[in-house]
């Protein structure tokens, strides 16, 4: 019976040092797990071997607080690797918890909406217990391993010893064996938290400090005098879906063909890329940043932004002339940040009319939300210009059902599309393969861009402008590049469309290519910079 229980003993031990090297050399992304990224001597391990075994030579009180320094440290470290790794998935990159924390608000909506108050309660629960698993498990963790260390402490201290010299003779003749893959995950994100705080200063600093007085002149944007402009951001309409070998020779030749189409209608179109602040997700970072003239990269800086006092184009086009509104179809709780820009009125997934069923997460089809705003408020015989920010949907996550154009004519409330609404697989079927993922994506951007193209050209006049852009590349899964770094990888098409040639005229010195496909060598603005280059291009220069 004692020679089992020893044996147990054992094993446990020897099961948290493995464990602990585990959480040691374990990568904080999913696709850079493989054996080479394992194959290290972390200089951690012989470190917090040689703490353990200091500590029996302290107060046990004294012993016993700095082990639970060394383990709230190890489950710090842990939690960071875990939420990198959902980062990672969606946004492209590490996670910050100065700036992400809301995401867990967000979440809480989110499964409230999906599976209900008791529900989403519960897995908040157990997302908290999971947080105090680890910090348990990683102080279970030190214990065991001191354990063992303790079974014959000089044969521990001469092998801890030896481990030292072997990682420093590695690490002096430059082996990528050599290395301190915890201390150097630990390190990266409090330098992230400092420059964020850093950067959260600074940010203020400069909306204090900006100086619009360029742009306050009373003919700004005299050049559009009388234009219906229409602001269309498209759902993760990236710069994936032109270079991507998946997606390049579907998208390019639809883009084509659009152009043809709003050609034969009097259109011309000129096209080019953004740089967008967010990658996967939070859209509302891009629109912030395109309305506004300012880097929007973060969730701080954008609730920042919305109490400044900074003049968004909406706000410009609304003290020049124009009635302002937000066509927003996901929309479906109160939204405070509208009042920042300056919008007459705000058409959300309540008040827009739809009495169909939804597409899974998206509340209405892009024919419809185009439909809708159409008919609200372009129809009257005597009205003011408009001025709309747009955003369409279909092309968000899960990708199923794909909606089908219709008769403009026929969509009425949004009814007819029940039977679409109701076809096709379930998100559970869809994302249980990557590559059904990735051509329902593509599916669902080219509706998208072929909705639009049917609009402009079914209800377009000499008095429309539209300007339509990416909100963000989509999320890794998709474009397949997780870090976030390759060429293009924030990159979103944009396009202007006009049928008077002097809009056209009036954005020569853009130099962005003829027609609705971007050439590869297009010019690419950071997208904080439209604001101010549209402003330019219709207004008189200042004096």
């Amino acid at each position: 019976m004692n020679k089992t229980h020893n044996t147990l003993t054992i094993t446990f031990h020897c099961a948290a040092l493995v464990l602990l090297i585990t959480l040691l050399i374990m990568p904080n992304q999913l696709n850079a797990i493989s054996a080479s990224a394992l194959l290290v001597l972390p200089l951690e391990l012989f470190v917090i071997g040689l703490l353990l075994l200091s500590l029996l030579l302290l107060p046990g009180l004294t012993a016993w607080m700095l082990r639970c320094m060394l383990a709230t440290l190890l489950a710090l470290g842990a939690i960071f690797k875990c939420t990198d790794m959902a980062t990672y998935k969606v946004f492209a990159r590490p996670f910050n918890p100065v700036f992400d924390g809301y995401l867990f608000t967000n979440g809480m909506n989110l499964l409230q909406g999906a599976l209900g108050k008791f529900s989403a309660v519960v897995i908040a629960v157990l997302l908290l217990l999971a947080v105090i698993a680890i910090v348990i498990a990683a102080f279970w963790v030190l214990g065991r391993v001191q354990s063992l260390l303790c079974m014959s402490v000089k044969h521990s201290a001469v092998l801890l010893a030896t481990g030292l010299v072997l990682w420093l003779l590695l690490f002096l003749l430059g082996s990528a064996r050599a290395a301190l893959p915890f201390y150097q995950h630990l390190s990266t994100h409090t330098r992230d938290i400092l420059a964020t705080v850093r950067d959260i200063r600074a940010f203020k600093h400069q909306l204090e400090n900006t100086n619009n007085q360029v742009h306050a002149h009373e003919n700004v944007l005299s050049f559009l005098q009388g234009k219906d402009v229409l602001v269309i951001f498209v759902e993760s309409y990236g710069r994936t879906v032109l270079d991507n070998p998946e997606y390049a020779p579907h998208i390019r030749p639809l883009l084509e063909r659009t152009n043809k189409t709003l050609e034969a209608k009097g259109f011309t179109a000129r096209s080019g890329f953004l740089t967008s602040p967010t990658v996967g997700g939070l859209s509302w970072l891009a629109h912030g940043t395109a309305m506004s003239g300012l880097w929007i990269d973060n969730q701080i800086r954008y609730n920042s932004l919305m109490i400044s006092e900074q003049p968004t184009l909406n706000r410009l086009f609304n003290r020049a002339g124009w009635r302002t509104v937000a066509v927003m179809p996901a929309i479906t709780m109160d939204w405070p940040e509208g009042n920042y820009y300056g919008y007459d009125h705000i058409y959300d997934a309540h008040n827009l009319g739809y009495q169909g069923k939804p597409f899974n997460w998206v509340t209405m089809p892009d024919q419809y939300t185009l439909a809708a705003f159409h008919a609200r408020e372009l129809t009257q015989t005597s009205r003011t210009p408009v001025m709309a920010e747009i955003a369409l949907i279909s092309s968000h996550a899960p990708w199923t059902p794909i909606p089908q154009l219709i008769d403009w004519d026929s969509v009425g409330d949004g009814s007819v599309f029940n039977a679409q609404a109701t076809s096709g697989d379930s998100p559970d079927t869809v994302w249980k393969d990557n590559a059904r993922i990735r051509l329902q994506f593509r599916l669902s951007i080219e509706y998208a861009l072929q909705t639009i193209a049917s609009y402009v050209a079914t209800y377009g006049n000499e008095n429309t402008v539209v300007l339509v852009l990416g909100d963000h590349q989509p999320a890794p899964i998709v474009t397949g590049d997780n870090t976030g770094l390759t060429r293009g990888a924030r990159d979103v098409p944009v396009h202007l469309i006009a049928r008077d040639p002097k809009v056209i005229d009036r954005v020569a010195q853009w130099q962005w290519t003829p027609g609705m496909l971007p050439v590869d060598h297009a010019p690419v603005w950071r997208m904080d910079e439209l604001r101010n280059r549209f402003i330019e291009a219709f207004s008189p220069a200042s004096d």
